[in-house]
């Protein structure tokens, strides 16, 4: 057929305001998950000290010369961090623009702003507190379970931002189930146990498997390499827990998250077996910790959705 005789195509419209907030919101999420895989990396690699016992400068300096690598690991993530506090702003002042008072995109996304600030102070006390390196002390392991509460929540409030921004008015929400709702403080409580962990895993390598486990029963053992065996159990203990909180929300009504949530669960446990039998490589403490949160993200948008098709119960 010749071009001359074709029907012409009607000329697609941009998108509408509110979808580029969420497409903005989703890839601010998106972003900030980066940010704390890249965190994960310098606690992994040693690096926390990069910068020496400095903030916000980096040792003494607000760009370093001829850096190691470990202060260009440092260095990076503390860039990283910082265009995500501006990235997180603009998107709070996107949301007051566009959504009316009361709305919920605005109440999130103000809260996002509020929990990556304290993100970013919790990260400095990391350095300044001197929770870094070889540092073994129960006092390190609090504080990174604090620390590792708080991204949690931050990442939900992103998410929360984004979900509701795809609504113009907020909408009647109703309460998920309260199986639904237990399931989030058991998913932190397992990941806090896995950044124990995995803490542990730095500080304290093991030759082999076996030779771990006479490690963590052994009369000299550390706090935090007892405190690595705990893991396993809370998260074999916790996907139970989350495989029923998704049969829950499948049974409310569709919900596509509940599905990915089974599959992360399963996903996830197979995960961290792999990441014990190779002894904890950081490449597989990374992936690991990217399962964790892409499930926790999942769960938290099946509460979503479970709260607007399901009665409270």
């Amino acid at each position: 057929m010749s071009p001359l005789l074709t029907t012409p195509r009607a000329p697609q419209s941009p998108p509408s305001p509110h979808r580029r907030f969420t497409q903005a919101a989703w890839g601010a999420l998106a972003y900030n998950m980066l940010v704390v895989l890249w965190g994960a990396f310098v606690r992994a690699t040693g690096s926390g000290a990069g910068c020496g016992n400095r903030w916000p400068l980096c040792n003494g300096v607000i760009v370093p010369r001829a850096p190691r690598i470990e202060t260009i690991i440092e260095f990076t993530h503390r860039a990283t961090s910082g265009v995500a506090i501006v990235g997180v702003v603009a998107l709070c002042v996107g949301a007051f623009r566009l959504f009316p008072r009361g709305h919920r995109a605005r109440t999130c996304a103000a809260l996002s702003v509020v929990f990556l600030f304290a993100e970013a102070l919790l990260g400095a006390g990391l350095v300044l507190f001197q929770y870094v390196e070889h540092n073994a002390s129960a006092g390190r392991a609090a504080y990174l379970s604090a620390h590792l509460v708080n991204t949690q929540i931050l990442l939900a409030m992103l998410t929360l931002t984004a979900w509701f921004g795809a609504d113009h008015m907020s909408r009647p929400f109703r309460s998920a189930p309260k199986l639904i709702l237990a399931a989030l403080p058991v998913a932190i409580v397992v990941a806090v146990s896995g950044a124990i962990a995995a803490l542990g895993d730095t500080l304290f390598p093991a030759a082999s498997v076996a030779s771990g486990m006479r490690q963590e029963f052994s009369q000299t053992a550390s706090v935090l390499q007892r405190l690595r065996i705990v893991h396993p159990v809370l998260a074999i203990a916790g996907g139970v827990v989350l495989l029923a909180a998704a049969a829950k929300a499948m049974r409310c009504g569709p919900s596509r998250a509940a599905n990915i949530v089974a599959a992360l669960v399963f996903l996830q446990l197979a995960a961290g077996g792999l990441n014990i039998a190779l002894l904890a490589p950081v490449w597989m403490q990374i992936l690991h910790l990217l399962l964790a949160d892409l499930l926790w993200i999942a769960l938290v948008v099946m509460t979503l959705e479970t709260g607007r098709i399901s009665e409270p119960g």
